[in-house]
Order: C-alpha cells, then sequence, then structure tokens
C-alpha cells in the first residue's frame, strides 16, 4: 500500500483535536504581552495606586506604574511558566492513569476554569484574578505540553511522525500569532475588552473536548500498557484506514515483550537508570538548545530594535515576526520527514548562531552607522526563520522517538520540566544579564548556540524514517560495554555470527 493512504481523516481529525492543546498553550504565551499597558491601570485602579507620569526620552509623556503594580504585574506574566514546571511532573501520571485521550479531556477543566476567571476579571480584583487564572492556565499548558507530543507521537505512521509532531510547534506559533493580532488596540487590547482577551485562552479547550470523544485511544498505550491487543487493532485500523495494520502489531508487540522485561520506570528510576543516559541527555540537551537559544529574549528586545530602526508601529513588526515563524514552521513540517531531525536541528542552531554574532555587532555600531539597523531586523527575522526550522519544533516531539513505551511519560515529564525551568530562568534573568552586558549580550547566546550545534553534531543520531525498535538500537550500539571483558565477548558474538553465516 502506498504510505500516503496511512493518514485517515480519522488520523487528521485525531492529530487536529490533539494540537487544539497546543495551540491554547502559544495564545496563552503571547496574550499577555499586548494589553500589558491597559492590565497596568486597571492594577492600578484596583489597588488605590496612581502612576507617575515622566517625560521619556523622545519628549513624549510616559506612565511609570506604581511599583506594587509592578510587581503583580510581574507575578502575572512569571506565575504562568511556574504552573508548567509544577504540571509536568504529573504528565506521565496523568497519560498513564486512563490513557492520553481521556487525560487531556481531564485537563480541560483546568483551561476552561483559568478563561473564565481572567474573562470575569473586570468583575472583581483584576489582579488576584487574573494571576490565579494565569497560574491555573500555566499547570494546564504543564500537562498539554507533554500530552500533545506523547499522543501525536503514539499514533503517526513512521513516515509522517516528524510532519505530525511539528504539527505541535506549528499550533504554538499560530496561537501566538493569533494572540498577537487579536490584542491589538482597536480589537481586544483596549480597556473595554482586555478580560475577553484573556478569557479566549480557554476557548479552545472547548472545542477540543467536544472533539476528543470522537477520537480513538493510542494503540500503543492500550497494547503495551493494558494487553487490549484486539482493541489496540481496532484503534489502529481507524489510524491507518486502508493499509494493513500487521506490520505495526507486530512492532508494538516486540515493545511490549522489551517493556515486559522492564520494571515500571519512574522519573527517579530513569534519574538514576544508565541504560537510559545517552537518550535521556540527549532529550534535555535538545530542550535546553531550544530555550537557550536566545529566541525569548530576542522576542523581548526586538520592539527596541525595530524603534531604533525607524520602524514607526513596531507592533506591527513583531507582528510580522510571528508571522514569520509561522511561516517557517510550517516550513519544517514539510522538511523534517526528509531532511531529517539532526540536519534540521544542525542547521538552525548554525544559523541562529551567525544570526547573534550579527545581531551583537549590529547593536555595538548602531549609533555610529545608521544602515546597522536594517543588519539588526534582517538577523531578527533570519534567526527566528532558522529556530522554526529545526530547534523549535524537533525538541518536542523527539522525546517520544528516543524513549520506549516504559520510560517514555516519565521521560517527556523531565524534558518538559528542563523546558518550563529554562524559559523560566531567561525570562526571569535576561533583563539583568542584558543591563550588565548591555549590546555583548547577544554573544553569551552565540556561544551557547555553537556549543549546542557541536552537541548535536556529536551526540544526536538521525531518527528519520526509523522505528522505536531501531532508534533504541542505535542507543545500544552507541553504549560501550561497562567491562572490557564485555568489549571481547562482544567482537567473539560477532565473529561467531559472520562464520555461521
Amino acid at each position: 500500500m502506498e504510505s500516503g493512504k496511512e493518514l485517515s481523516g480519522t488520523l487528521a481529525l485525531a492529530v487536529f483535536t490533539a494540537v487544539l492543546g497546543s495551540l491554547q498553550y502559544g495564545y496563552s504565551l503571547g496574550v499577555i504581552n499586548a494589553p500589558q499597558k491597559v492590565i497596568e491601570r486597571h492594577y492600578s485602579r484596583a489597588l488605590g495606586v496612581l502612576q507617575e507620569n515622566v517625560i521619556g526620552a523622545s519628549n513624549v509623556t510616559e506612565e511609570v506604574p506604581h511599583s506594587s503594580v509592578v510587581m503583580y504585574w510581574s507575578l502575572s506574566v512569571a506565575i504562568f511558566s511556574v504552573g508548567g514546571m509544577l504540571s509536568s511532573f504529573l504528565v506521565g501520571f496523568v497519560g498513564d492513569l486512563r490513557g492520553r485521550v481521556k487525560g487531556m479531556l481531564a485537563v480541560n477543566v483546568l483551561a476552561i476554569g483559568a478563561g473564565l476567571l481572567m474573562g470575569l476579571s473586570s468583575l472583581g480584583k483584576p489582579h488576584i484574578m487574573v494571576i490565579s487564572g494565569r497560574a491555573l492556565m500555566g499547570f494546564y499548558c504543564g500537562l498539554s505540553s507533554g500530552l500533545v507530543p506523547m499522543y501525536v507521537g503514539e499514533i503517526a505512521p513512521v513516515a509522517y511522525r516528524g510532519a505530525l509532531g511539528a504539527l505541535h510547534q506549528l499550533a504554538i506559533v499560530t496561537g501566538i500569532l493569533i494572540s498577537q493580532i487579536v490584542g491589538l488596540d482597536f480589537l481586544l487590547g483596549n480597556d473595554t475588552w482586555w478580560p475577553v482577551l484573556l478569557g479566549l485562552s480557554g476557548a479552545p479547550a472547548v472545542l477540543q473536548s467536544l472533539l476528543l470523544p470522537l477520537c480513538p485511544e493510542s494503540p500503543r498505550y492500550l497494547y503495551i500498557k493494558l494487553g487490549k491487543e484486539e482493541e489496540a487493532r481496532k484503534c489502529l485500523k481507524r489510524f491507518r484506514g486502508e493499509c494493513d495494520p500487521s506490520k505495526e502489531m507486530a512492532e508494538m508487540k516486540k515493545e511490549k515483550e522489551e517493556a515486559m522485561k522492564e520494571e515500571k520506570v519512574s522519573i527517579m528510576t530513569l534519574l538514576g537508570s544508565s541504560t537510559y543516559r545517552h537518550q535521556l541527555f540527549v532529550a534535555l540537551m535538545m530542550h535546553l538548545s531550544q530555550q537557550f537559544s536566545g529566541i525569548n529574549a530576542i522576542f523581548y528586545y526586538s520592539t527596541s530594535i525595530f524603534y531604533d530602526a525607524g520602524v514607526t508601529e513596531p507592533v506591527y513588526a513583531t507582528i510580522g515576526v510571528g508571522a514569520i515563524n509561522t511561516i517557517f514552521t510550517m516550513v519544517s513540517v514539510m522538511l523534517v520527514d526528509r531532511a531529517g531531525r539532526r540536519t534540521l536541528t544542525l542547521v538552525g542552531l548554525s544559523g541562529m548562531c551567525c544570526c547573534m554574532v550579527a545581531m551583537s555587532i549590529s547593536l555595538v555600531y548602531l549609533t555610529s552607522y545608521a544602515w546597522m539597523s536594517y543588519v539588526s531586523v534582517t538577523a531578527i527575522f533570519l534567526f527566528v526563520s532558522f529556530f522554526e526550522i529545526g530547534p523549535g519544533p524537533i525538541p518536542w516531539f523527539i522525546v517520544a522517538e528516543l524513549f520506549s513505551q516504559g520510560p517514555r511519560p516519565a521521560a517527556i515529564a523531565l524534558a518538559g520540566c528542563c523546558n518550563w525551568t529554562s524559559n523560566f530562568i531567561i525570562g526571569m534573568g535576561f533583563p539583568y544579564v542584558q543591563a550588565v552586558c548591555q549590546s555583548y549580550v547577544f554573544i553569551i547566546f552565540a556561544v551557547l548556540l555553537f556549543g549546542f550545534a557541536v552537541f548535536t553534531y556529536c551526540r544526536v543520531p538521525e531518527t528519520k524514517g526509523k522505528t522505536f525498535e531501531e532508534i533504541a538500537a542505535e542507543f545500544q550500539r552507541r553504549r560501550r560495554p561497562a567491562h572490557p571483558m564485555a568489549a571481547v565477548s562482544t567482537e567473539l558474538e560477532q565473529l561467531r555470527s559472520a562464520s555461521d553465516a
């Protein structure tokens, strides 16, 4: 059968439904930025403090919020990452408790509750309700950012696993772009409609809750975890359409046999296991490379760079960055199963490294040479493009590829926690580092990106077109024997095999 026939309508519905959670994650990431000044004014009124009016650098009167308002605003932003860090440890538990589909359905209660809290914040104390809603939404997104790649990775055909896995990132950047557009002042980012803007964070959860009951459970979960072979076969037939599921069922049978030899792999067991050490190190480093690439720092700094470049409406230029973000994620979806995960990650990290060097040089000489502002703007757009080609989408789904069914939930939980923690560190620490290093701050990211590129070249295997069993075997080949006699024994076995052949 042609591989294209593996893409059934049921599979398309299941993947679309799952990545609605990713869309919600992206919207929640971006929605808080546009209405910052509006929300700060409402915080000031609720707290009974006044904002100070000062003359800014461009001789324009600017409002400086009270210190208590700044504190509550910072908490509104940061609490989202804290919620994600805490809940990421529960991904494996929620995914294994009742299944991937029921797990995603259950956590939607959190998203809908968070949306209601923020949507109704103008009726109560806005600072308390927004912070509570953001914390609850962060808790939801920490779970969703693990459950979605897990489910999609388990139901996707081998030939399309990369492209379907990259849809998680595509949905995230689409959510960010939507939040940037609807957050414009003349739409919802104003004094009247800002609660609706924040409350819409929970809207995708409503649609997803309606569609999830139509989606089959992960066949791998049913067969390997629960031993329900016939039910798994039926679900697999629904996902594969006309294709014969026998080959995949045989692969799952082998994976189940291997899983039965292993004890249940908890997070602590995984951390202490020498068997999975290499896979775990690769998974965590790829998530670190995503966050410590400086992508969030670029977003923080882009508005001021666009302003220095003479862009009269930096907000629209920032939306342009969001559009580039989305377009190049689509490019990654088309290329990831052709070029491969390792290749795209290397291209992305190397390109981002060069862009960071260009960014730093242009900022140093910005006051001396006016044309350097165009170098800065170009570097931003190219940096985002390279990020979305590989380092943006690939870390999210490659973790599901690197681990078998037994340790997979624990590995995804650890990788998610690593990602959320790194995000929080960058978000909180970058302004202070930037204040010390000024324009040279991006050299730090350039050095980190160079190191991540070298690591990827040396240690990350290619997983394109390989079954989970083949990927596990690749890591087994890379492991060195623990004792010299083990190496001799391995060589003798290979010689015997060669002579028998």
